[in-house]
C-alpha cells in the first residue's frame, strides 16, 4: 500500500504549522513517509499510486475528544427542554431501556457519521454494561477508527443536587463498574492493531461519591488507564462540591487524584482562575463542546483564559441528543465564534487555534501526539481530504479560514486511517451505510413506542 496524494493544499499542523500549496503526502503501509511539493515527490516515488487531489485540502484526521456513541440513535428526541427534563425524562429513560442491539445500532450510526465527516479518532465517555461492551468494541474495530472507550463508574443514582432521578436501567453499582472496566481493559486494550484503548468514565460529582472517585484514580494509576469525566458543566456542579466538600472543584478533583496528564475534563464551563491553574499544573485536558453547551444553555467554556493558563484544550461534539450530530467542522466554527461573542473580541479564539483543538490538541489529550494529530514523516497515516470545489467554500484563498468557517463534514470525500482508505470517493469501505441507516430508522420507533417518549414537533402533524 503505497500512495502519493498530490496537487492539494496540505495543512500539516506540524511544529512549524506549514501549509504547502501544490502539495503532496506519501504514505506506505500505515505511515507517512514524505510530505512536500507534488512534483518533487512524484519524481521521488515513481512506484507509488498517484491520487490527484486537485481542489482539495489534505489535513490530519480529526480527533473528537468527547463523544457519546449510544446517543446517536436518539437525535431529535430531547430538543428544547430544560436540562433536568432532558436527562430524567428523555435521555436516561431512553438509554435505560436500550437493548444491546439498539446500543449497537446507535454505535454503528455514530461511527458512520464521524468517519464520513472526517473524524478518525474519538473518546467515548460513558458506556454502561447493559449496552453490550464486547459488541460495541467489535463495531469500532471493524469500522477502522481509533477509539477511547470509557466504562461508566457511579455509585449514586443522582445528578448534581437532584437525588434519585436516574432511570433504573441506568443505575450500576460502583465496585461492579470497576471490576467490569478492569476485565474489559485486560481483554480489549490495543485491539484492532492498537486502535482501541479502555479508560474509566466516572460520572459527575452528584452521581459518584468521593470514596469511589478515589478508587477510580487509584485504578487508573495501577492499570495505566485514562479518565474521562464531565466537569463543571452546570453551576449546580460547582455549588454541590462547595457545599458537600467545602472546596473549589479543581481543588477537590486534585485531592481525590482525578487530575492527571491522562484526564479529559468535558465542558469545564464554570471555572475559577484557581481551577484553571490546577488543571494546567496537573496537565489535564479540557474538552470544549460548544454546541452542547449552547443548546442546553449550560454556558460557554472560557477557552482563551484556559489557554492563557497553560491548559491543553481539545474539542468535542458531545452527543446526538445535545448536538444533533457529530460533525467536528461545526464544532470548530462554534468554538471560534462563541468566545468572540462572550469576550466581545473578534480575536479571542482564532481559526488556527480551532484547527489545533480539533487535531494536535486532541491527540495530546489522548496521549497520542507522537502518532497522530499532525501530518509529519513517521506518524500514522491518518488523514482526510476536503473537496473545496463548491460554491460554499470557493474561492478558498485562506485554507484555515475555509476549514473553520466554510467547510462542513459533507465536504470530506476521502478518509485514510492507518494507511487504509476507510472512505474513498465518498464511499465508506468498512461499513454498510444503507443498512445502518435503515436499522436506525426502524430501531428508534421501537424504543419510542416502548418508553412512550414523545418525539413530535410543537406544530400539528397531519
Amino acid at each position: 500500500m503505497k500512495y502519493l496524494i498530490g496537487n492539494a493544499t496540505v495543512v500539516t499542523v506540524d511544529q512549524e504549522r506549514r501549509i504547502i500549496t501544490e502539495g503532496a503526502v506519501a504514505t506506505e503501509n500505515d505511515r507517512i513517509v514524505d510530505i512536500g511539493k507534488t512534483e518533487a515527490l512524484k519524481s521521488r516515488y515513481p512506484d507509488f499510486e498517484f491520487i490527484d487531489a486537485g481542489h482539495h485540502i489534505i489535513m490530519p484526521g480529526l480527533v473528537n475528544a468527547h463523544v457519546h456513541l449510544t446517543q446517536a440513535l436518539i437525535k431529535g428526541c430531547a430538543d428544547d427542554v430544560e436540562l433536568m427534563d432532558f436527562l430524567q425524562f428523555r435521555v436516561w429513560k431512553l438509554m435505560g431501556n436500550y437493548s444491546p442491539q439498539e446500543a449497537a445500532i446507535s454505535t454503528e450510526l455514530c461511527a458512520l457519521e464521524m468517519i464520513k465527516s472526517g473524524t478518525t479518532t474519538f473518546a467515548e465517555t460513558l458506556l454502561a454494561r447493559h449496552y453490550g461492551l464486547d459488541e460495541l468494541t467489535r463495531i469500532i474495530i471493524a469500522s477502522g477508527m481509533r477509539g477511547i472507550l470509557a466504562k461508566s463508574v457511579m455509585d449514586l443514582p443522582s445528578y448534581a443536587s437532584r437525588d434519585n432521578i436516574m432511570d433504573p436501567g441506568m443505575i450500576e453499582e460502583g465496585e461492579e463498574c470497576l471490576r467490569i472496566a478492569g476485565e474489559w481493559k485486560d481483554k480489549s486494550e490495543n485491539a484492532g492493531d492498537g486502535r482501541i484503548q479502555i479508560w474509566l468514565g466516572p460520572r459527575p460529582v452528584g452521581s459518584i461519591t468521593e470514596k469511589m472517585l478515589g478508587k477510580v484514580a487509584e485504578m487508573a494509576r495501577r492499570k495505566e488507564m485514562g479518565i474521562a469525566i464531565h466537569f463543571c458543566e452546570v453551576r449546580e456542579d460547582v455549588n454541590l462540591i462547595r457545599k458537600t466538600y467545602n472546596m473549589e472543584p479543581g481543588e477537590f478533583m486534585e485531592k481525590v487524584g482525578i487530575l492527571t496528564g491522562r484526564t479529559l475534563l468535558a465542558h469545564a464551563i464554570w471555572l475559577s482562575q484557581d481551577d484553571m491553574n490546577r488543571i494546567g499544573k496537573n496537565k489535564s485536558t479540557v474538552v470544549h463542546c460548544p454546541a452542547s453547551n449552547a443548546k442546553l444553555a449550560s454556558g460557554i467554556c472560557p477557552v482563551p483564559e484556559l489557554l492563557q493558563s497553560g491548559v491543553n484544550v481539545a474539542l468535542g461534539t458531545d452527543a446526538g441528543t445535545c448536538d444533533n450530530g457529530y460533525d467536528m467542522f461545526d464544532a470548530m466554527k462554534l468554538a471560534a465564534i462563541m468566545n468572540k461573542a462572550r469576550t466581545l473580541s473578534p480575536v479571542a479564539v482564532p481559526a488556527e487555534t480551532c484547527v489545533e483543538m480539533a487535531t494536535i490538541n486532541g491527540a495530546k489529550a489522548l496521549g497520542m501526539e507522537k502518532e497522530i494529530g499532525s501530518l509529519e514523516i513517521g506518524k500514522k497515516a491518518d488523514l482526510i481530504l476536503i473537496n473545496c470545489n463548491n460554491a460554499r467554500i470557493a474561492p478558498n484563498i485562506n485554507p484555515i479560514s475555509s476549514i473553520v468557517y466554510s467547510v462542513n463534514g459533507s465536504d470530506v470525500d476521502n478518509v485514510m486511517i492507518d494507511g487504509q482508505w476507510i472512505v474513498r470517493k465518498n464511499i465508506i469501505t468498512t461499513m454498510d451505510e444503507e443498512k445502518i441507516i435503515h436499522n436506525a430508522r426502524k430501531a428508534i420507533y421501537n424504543i419510542l413506542a416502548r418508553t412512550s417518549v414523545s418525539n413530535k414537533p410543537g406544530w400539528p402533524v397531519f
